[in-house]
Parts: C-alpha cells; structure tokens; sequence
C-alpha cells in the first residue's frame, strides 16, 4: 500500500511534491551556508589577529629580577617558540651636528637587539634606508635630527653621560604602539603617543653604552605557536589564561605584555557583531523559507483532507493514514535537504571557492547536519502535524463539505499585530538610546555578552508588520469588491463582478500570499540596504583615516610651510590642500588641534553634514571663513566645559618664535564629531590663517591630495620615491585593508552574497509557487465557469487580476516593511558602523532584480494558470 501510495504521489501530486522540495531546499541551504560562513569568520578573525602580532608577549623582568632566571621560565612555558632579551634604557635626549648645524631633541628610549632578532620577529622593524643590522635609527629621529645612514649622533644617558655611535640605517617601527607600552598598565594609563626618538643597537654596543647608566630595563620578547582556537572568544581566554598562569609561576619577578591577547580581545568583540548579523540577517531567511514550504502545503488542504477521508472510508486505521502522511513528509524533508545541501554547497563553490565556505571540515559537517535535521523538522511540520491535527478533529462527513466561512483568527480578534508594533517600538526605543551597548566586551575580562533584547525590536516588527498587512488585505478584499471589480473589468469583461466575489470569498489564501511575498521582498530589501550601508560607511571609515585619496603627512617638529604644496602637485594630482596639526591647552586638557583652510578645504577631502551639529557643513566652513577666530569644538569638550554658541574659548597654543604657551581667543560656533585625519576622541578645527597669525607660524601638518578617486597606488608610491624618509605617504587603497575591525577583514559582503541571492529566490518562490498550486486546486472552478459559458479571454483575465493584486499588493507591502526594518537595523547594529550612517543607502539595481524575479516568478504561475484553465472543461471534471 505504501508503495502504491508514494507512486500515486509522484504521478499525480508531482507539482506538490517539488514545491515543497523547493521550499525546504531553500531553508536548509541559506542555514548551511550562512552557519558555515559564519564558522569560517570566525576562524578568519583569530588568524588575522595572531598575524597583526609582532610579538605576542613581552615580558617585563621586574627591578631586582635575574633576566636569564625569567628567560628560562619563559622558555620553559608550553607553546613558547622563540623567547629573546631586549634591553631598554631612557634617554634625555639624542644631538647630531650634519653639516654645520647642530640638531638636538628631547628624551627618547634606546634598545638593545640580540642578533636574530629580526628573523625571528620580522614585522617589529621595517628597513627604510642604509643598512638592517647595526646602529639603527627610528624615523621619526632621522627626522628631528637630519641624521642619514653614516652620520654620527650622541645618546644622552642618565647617568652615563653623552656617548657617539654612527648610524648603519634609518627604520619604521610599524609596531610601535605596543613596542613602547606601559608593562602591566590598563590602556587608559598607557602612553598617549609612542616616544619620537629611538635608536636600536645591537645588544653588546647597548650593554657597553648604558654601563653605569640608570633607568634601565629588560624584556623578554616571545613568539607563541600553540594551537589556538577558531573562535576568538575561546584564544582570548587560553592565551589570557597561560599568560596569567606564568606571571603566577615567576612569583612577581615578571610581568606579561599580551599583545596577543588585546589582539584577540578585539576580534571577540568583531565575532559577536559577526554572530549578530547571521541572527539578524540569516534567521529570518530561513523562517521565511519554511514559512513558505507551510505555505505550499496548505495550498492542497483541502485535497488533502477530502483524500484522508475517503481513505477513512475505504477502512484504513488511522495509524496506516499517519503512515502515509509520514512517507509525504519523509519524500520531502530527505529530498529537501539533501537538494539544499546541494544548493549550499553550489553557492560556497561559487562564491568562495569552496563548498565548506572556508571552515574546517568537522564545523563544516556539523552546519550542514543542523540544517539537514531542520529541513527534515519543517517537512514534518508543514506536512506530517497538519495532518495528524485533521485526523483528530476533522470527520469523514466534514470532508465532503465545501470550505465555507470561518470566524476571524484570533490574533485578528484581539489584535495582536497592534501589540507587536507597539511592543517592538517601545523595545527599539530602549536598545537604540544613548549609552547602550548592543555587545558587551569588558577590556581583559576573558567573558564577553550579548543584549539578545535588543532582537526583539525588529523581529516583532517584522511579525507585526506581516499580520497588519494581513489585516488590510482581508479588509481590503472583503469591502473593496466594488473598487476590484473596476479593476478587473478591463481584463474580465462581464465577469468583473464575480472575479471580484471569487476574490473576495478567497481572500485567505490570497492575503496569505500577499504577506509571503511582502516578508519576501522586505527581507531582500533589508538585507541590500543593510550590506550597501555598510559598504558606503567602511568607504567613508577609509576617507576620514586617510584624509583624501593620498596623504603626505610631514614628521611632528617640520616646519614645512603651506607654499611646499606645489612640489607634491605631481601628474594625476587635481588639488593639494594643507592641514595644519598643532596641540592645543583648554584648562588642564591637551586636544589636537586642526586648521583649516575653509574655502578650499572640501576639494580634496569629503565633509559630510553628519560629521558635525549646529550646522550644515558648508555652512560651518563659511562661519570659519567669516569668523576667523570661530572654532568647532568635540560634543564632549562642549559639555565638560557648559559651552553655549559664541562662547569664548581661550586656547593655549604654542608660538612658534618663543616656544613657549600663547593664550589665544577663539569663539565656539559648532560641534565637530568627525574630521579627516582626525583622532576619535576630542579635537578642535579652526581657521588656518588665524592659527598662523596667532602663532607666528604656518607650518602644516598634512597635505591631502585629491587624485580623482584613480591611480593612487602609482601617485603614493612616486610620492614616497620623490620624498623618501621626510614624510609618511598613505593612499586610500592601503588605507581600506587595514582600518576598520576584523570583521571588516572577513568581507561582510561575502555574508551578504549568500542572502541576496537565497532572497532573490525565495522572492520568486514566494510570489510564484504558492499561487501556481491555488491556482492547480481551482481548475474544477474554471472547468465550471467554462461550463456556464465564460470565455477563455475573460477567464484568462480572472487568473491576471488576482497575480496582479498578488504582485501589487506583495510588493507594496513589502517595500513598506523593508524601509522601516532597514531602518531599524541599522540603528540597532550601530556599533557595526564607524562612523553611523547619516543615511542608509540603497541599491537601486539589486532591489529592482529582486521586484522582477517577483514579477516574473507571479507572471510565469499566472500563466501556466492559463494553460490549464484552456484545458476542456469535461476532461478537467473528470480528472478532479
């Protein structure tokens, strides 16, 4: 019987049957793809961050400590690879005579290098000129000092006196930062900028030089090669716990700098905001896709139950009918998964080159099992409980009886769409407010959280959203016969008033498609405008870093005055434009202050008005232009200090003739939250001129170069040769690999790859499979319509009015709650963004893809409607 039955299905309910099958194929291959992703992401974020790491630990020996006692500790620590000793030592300042003139800078640091320590942390040291072994000088100190390879300086060592070395190169220390870090300090009491004079030595000429010198140091440098975890929630807490585990074990003779763990402190963080958007953005997809195989199955209800009954009445026990049912369900979740593992795998395979996406092959099995079990969970779901419930509660009399009026659902009743909107408005105001913290990331705490709250905004916007649509739709089609038969009447002729009553008494079915297809096209819309949004915002992150398309930024203490903009107006250069960067007193607090010039400043940089309040941003520049002494302060300097517009503020500034502090008035006219090249905490923007006449100086700190968005590789890189160690030349397309977090890194365009194309097809799926089979489950109307004399121009015209009224209203719809959930996305993943968004953007030409697969999908079902309903109406009845 079995076998008879599953042969019948496929003969005669084969349309059903792959329905279905598509329906599930969908929901198990966007959550394979998008849980294996998300598993390669984050394996992603920890490699990149153990690469980021110079060196991974520093460890301090403590005053009084035997260095090669904590060397061997070190070494003896399981996963150490390479553990070298590296001498520091203050100096009070460093002075070199080059050609008549004689140069001398503040204190700085000098370091001790062993012999290999260059092979072994490659990364720490970048040669720039002369030699890479030797008496090396740092940059910025060739800079100050006017000191080139053969050059000789003296070091200035407490307690040592002045001691001569000569300079074998000159090298950028890309890892300065931490090189320089406070041991052991929390980051709020580490140093606000890393020491402008270094020189590295070999370490015997260090150990010969600081002989007899005081305030001297050791380090352990080590290089780490234990195996980590993927996940960086999970390396944070064993590099943090071996860490601790070893400054437990030397008994307070060391102190451990975890460069490594910060790294992955970080990354954590950027893998909950990862898991986050396959929550926002992949969960959704995948309820859409099973909400539409229930859909599909509903659709042959009502056969359904006229087919149980006459089974019932053919005497079979109601545990051979729940068999029955159970090989359906069975047919379709298999054949379901099995064709969406498929599907994923395709799409890792075009996408990334890999059908795993990347991750390892156990997490890659184990995503593609979960998603397999829930197709097979939906299939019996949407197809086994439906027909257990009507076994239960559905007589073999009831069977017979055509589908009449029912009462309203209950959430219609008693309005739950209403309380789902208001509740999803009262949460997104509470999880959108100032101070919140969607993910919490508690510095050196090895736990990190997650406010799962804050999902609840969009998610009951979403379901709200669908039952109100829903809601209108039945009023719509319940009290509007009149409005639809004139809409009808072009394409039904003298039919319009009864294709208006078929409507209306199907307005179930047809208001359920309507909100399938809106939910649909709402989720492609979301998800474009969410991925288009981010893009737009890590391309402006880029431009605020940089400044402009290339960047010359001059070393701190040049004096190069704004004429020298001419030499960098090389071939592809459009516009030069300098920047002043000085420092600035207000009361006790040092800021960094930016001049301007107002007029010109936008024609190599972009200044958008969300960077600043109290104006626009061409008005602020005219009120700079206007107001020479006008200055735009941060938000929170402004409140620190009760600023109200026209405010004096004085500024103590540097003149550039004395040296010493100059009190300079300036008056408050707007809040600057962002400016290019600028630091993310506080800093002041002011009229260059007036900076230049106040301090008698106008030497600029930066030139942005306006390329025209081309050829700024080739212009940085003629730039640097043109140059050569003076200045720091950074272009935008270097500038957007490395700012931004690790889930930058990772591509968040490869997550949204995945759901743009899974939402394209469940756009089409929902528009056109489920009004395919209502329209298959009608052919006995149109056999009698035909019967009664309806010609088939004017039942063709039936099946175009309700596609229509599917396609207008499901797109519509959508569009609607695609708008409001984009915008409430984006506010609730603020945190995703740097800096937010002023406005989202959205993708013209994905959008327009997603309404003509819709279209198309809706137009391809309505004919085919057609066809069958041209069938002759006695061979039709028969069939049925």
């Amino acid at each position: 019987m079995i076998t008879a039955w599953a042969g019948g299905l496929a003969r005669h309910r084969i349309g059903r049957l792959l329905a279905a099958v598509a329906g599930i194929a969908l929901a198990v291959g966007l959550v394979a793809a998008l849980g294996s992703f998300l598993t390669a992401s984050k394996a992603t974020m920890t490699q990149r961050a153990v690469r980021s790491v110079a060196v991974d630990w520093q460890v301090e020996v403590q005053p009084g400590a035997d260095p090669n006692a904590v060397r061997a500790l070190v070494r003896a620590t399981p996963g150490t690879q390479a553990a070298l000793p590296v001498g520091f030592a203050r100096t009070t300042g460093f002075t070199a005579t080059v050609q008549g003139s004689t140069q001398t800078t503040g204190p700085g640091v000098a370091l001790g290098l062993p012999a290999d320590y260059r092979s072994r942390f490659p990364d720490e040291l970048r040669t720039l000129s002369g030699s890479g072994t030797g008496v090396l000088l740092a940059q910025q100190t060739a800079s100050n000092l006017h000191a080139a390879p053969g050059d000789t300086i003296g070091v200035r060592l407490p307690g040592a006196g002045l001691r001569q070395v000569r300079v074998d190169g000159v090298v950028d220390l890309p890892q300065a930062d931490s090189l320089f870090q406070k041991v052991g300090a929390p980051t709020q009491s580490q140093p606000a900028a890393p020491p402008d004079n270094v020189v590295l030595l070999p370490a015997a000429r260090f150990a010969s030089l600081t002989r007899g010198a005081t305030d001297v140091t050791t380090q352990i440098h080590v290089a780490r090669d234990a195996k980590l975890p993927s996940d960086p929630a999970a390396a944070f807490s064993s590099v943090t716990g071996a860490a601790h585990n070893l400054e437990a074990r030397s008994a307070g003779t060391a102190l451990v700098g975890n460069n490594l763990g910060a790294a992955l402190d970080s990354a954590r963080q950027d893998a909950l905001y990862a898991q986050i958007l396959f929550l926002f953005l992949g969960v959704p997809g995948a309820v859409l896709a099973a909400a539409l195989t229930a859909a599909v199955a509903s659709a042959g209800g009502e056969r359904r139950r006229r087919e149980q009954g006459l089974l019932r009445l053919r005497g079979l026990r109601p545990r051979q009918i729940t068999a029955l049912a159970g090989l359906e369900a069975a047919l379709v979740g298999v054949a379901g998964g099995l064709a969406g593992l498929g599907l994923a795998a395709l799409t890792g395979r075009i996408a990334f080159g890999s059908a795993s996406f990347g991750a390892s092959a156990g997490a890659w099995a184990l995503w593609y099992a979960i998603a397999f079990v829930l197709g097979v969970a939906v299939a019996a779901g949407a197809v086994l409980v439906p027909a257990l419930r009507d076994l239960r509660t559905v007589t073999v009399a009831d069977t017979r009886k055509e589908p009449g009026g029912s009462r309203s659902p209950w959430w219609l009743r008693y309005g739950l769409d209403f309380a789902l909107l208001i509740g999803s408005l009262l949460v997104f105001r509470a999880s959108s407010g100032n101070q919140y913290a969607l993910v919490l990331a508690p510095e050196g705490v090895p736990s990190v959280s997650v406010s799962y709250w804050a999902f609840l905004g969009p998610a009951l916007l979403w379901l709200g959203a669908a039952l109100l649509l829903w809601r209108l739709t039945l009023l719509a089609l319940a009290h509007g016969r009149r409005a639809m038969a004139r809409l009808a009447r072009p394409l039904t002729a003298t039919l319009a008033t009864t294709t208006a009553a078929v409507l209306s008494r199907r307005r179930r079915p047809l208001a359920r498609s309507v909100v399938l297809l809106a939910l649909a096209v709402s989720f492609a819309i979301s998800t474009a405008v969410f991925n288009s949004t981010y893009r737009q915002q890590s391309e402006v992150d880029a431009r605020l870093t940089n400044g402009a398309d290339v960047t010359v930024t001059e070393p701190p203490g040049a004096q190069v005055p704004a004429s020298a903009a001419g030499r960098l107006k090389v071939s592809g250069v459009r516009h030069v434009e300098p920047l002043q960067h000085r420092y600035a007193y207000v009361g006790a607090d040092l800021q960094d202050l930016y001049g301007v010039r107002p007029a010109t400043v936008a024609k190599a940089t972009s200044l958008q008005d969300a960077y600043f309040a109290g104006g626009t941003a061409g008005q602020l520049m005219r009120r700079l232009t206007q107001h020479p002494d006008n200055l735009l302060v941060s938000a929170e300097t402004v409140h620190d200090f009760q600023l109200s517009p026209g405010d004096t503020v004085n500024l103590r500034v540097q003149d550039a003739r004395t040296k010493a502090l100059r009190t300079v008035p300036f008056h408050y006219a707007g809040i600057v939250k962002e400016f290019p090249t600028a630091p993310k905490d506080s800093f002041f923007v002011a009229n260059a001129a007036y900076v230049a006449k106040a301090t008698g100086s106008d030497a600029v700190g930066a030139f942005l170069l306006d390329t025209g968005g081309s050829h700024q590789q080739r212009i940085a890189a003629h730039l640097r040769e043109q140059l050569g160690t003076g200045a720091t030349v950074t272009d935008l397309t270097q500038t957007r690999g490395t700012v931004g977090t690790s889930l930058t890194s990772v591509d968040l365009a490869g997550l949204t790859r995945v759901e743009l194309a899974f939402a394209v097809l469940l756009a089409a799926g929902a528009g056109g499979l489920v009004l395919a089979l209502g329209l298959a489950e009608r052919r006995r109307t149109f056999a009698v319509a035909t019967v009664l004399g309806a010609r088939s121009g004017q039942l063709r015209g039936m099946v175009l009015t309700e596609a229509l009224l599917l396609a207008a209203g499901g797109l519509a719809g959508g569009a609607l709650i695609g708008w409001a959930l984009s915008e409430m996305l984006v506010k609730v993943l603020t945190g995703v963004f740097d800096p937010p968004p002023a406005s989202l953007s959205v993708p013209g030409g994905y959008l327009a893809l997603t309404a003509g697969a819709a279209v198309v999908a809706v137009l391809g079902a309505a004919l085919n409607g057609i066809r069958s309903a041209g069938r002759p109406a006695v061979e039709e009845l028969r069939d049925l």
